[in-house]
């Protein structure tokens, strides 16, 4: 079960947009994600490459400061609200509810919530 600083350690890494470094030292290997009812995604270094893949879709990707995160035994809950810039276009804003069960200090298993509408183009006016 992860100490309240080890999970705030992660959260900081993450507010800092070093979103790689965190995959490599908060996930254990075996690690895995899912966003609402899609299938998950199974091990760090898969976890890594999708995250890469995301960056490198976008100018920029910035985290709002965290002020909502519940650390209860080896359950996490946290709050994100990430900016996704592209190199042109508007901005997407998306907001999300992070479910981790850690292992230990590192994230077993992560499960995202959020509206599925926040990652698509609004429409023309």
């Amino acid at each position: 079960m992860p100490s309240r600083e080890r999970v705030q350690a992660f959260v900081a890494l993450v507010e800092q947009a070093k979103f790689v470094e965190a995959l490599e030292a908060f996930y254990h290997p075996h690690a895995s994600m899912q966003d609402n009812q899609q299938p998950p995604r199974l091990g760090r270094e898969r976890l890594i490459a999708d995250e890469r893949a995301t960056m490198a879709r976008f100018e920029t990707m910035t985290t709002d400061p965290v002020t909502d995160l519940l650390v209860d035994g080896d359950k996490v809950t946290i709050r994100w609200r990430f900016t996704f810039t592209p190199a042109e276009g508007p901005p997407m804003i998306m907001e999300e509810v992070a479910l981790q069960r850690w292992e230990g200090d590192r994230i077993a298993e992560e499960r995202f919530f959020y509206d599925p509408r926040q990652t698509r183009p609004s429409p023309a006016s």
